[in-house]
């Protein structure tokens, strides 16, 4: 079955760090495009991380600094690891697998109208 579960959502004080884990099933990690985005309420999902199927790790500017991505192949399972976490971040953060064989996956969410993606679990930030 393809699915992506993440696990790693909680509640942390302000300035703390979480890791988010995201664990593969029904393809490769390594063979898909692999993101991370969050969304906030009544906003936008925002792209967090982009990490091509050949390896490549890009972070839009804004990102850069608190969020690093990670991946255990043997588990196929990304990380999100989250640093300085504010109050003002997301609440939900979702893993996506966009791609495959150079083509873009179904079914889609709220963010992207394809790939597979997580549950987004909830990151509580408290001031």
């Amino acid at each position: 079955e393809v699915k992506l579960v993440e696990s790693g959502g909680g509640s942390v004080q302000a300035g703390g760090s979480l890791r988010l884990s995201c664990t593969v099933s029904g393809f490769r990690l390594d063979d898909s495009k692999m993101d991370w985005y969050r969304q906030a309420p009544g906003h936008e999902c925002e792209l967090v991380s982009g990490r091509s199927s050949d390896g490549i790790t890009s972070y839009p500017d804004s990102m850069k600094g608190r969020f690093t991505i990670s991946q255990d192949v043997a588990k196929n399972t990304m990380y999100l690891h989250m640093h300085n976490l504010r109050p003002a971040d997301p609440a939900v953060s979702y893993c996506a697998g966009l791609s495959l064989t150079g083509r873009w996956m179904s079914p889609g969410s709220v963010c992207l109208p394809f790939g597979y993606w997580g549950q987004g679990p909830k990151v509580s930030v408290s001031s």
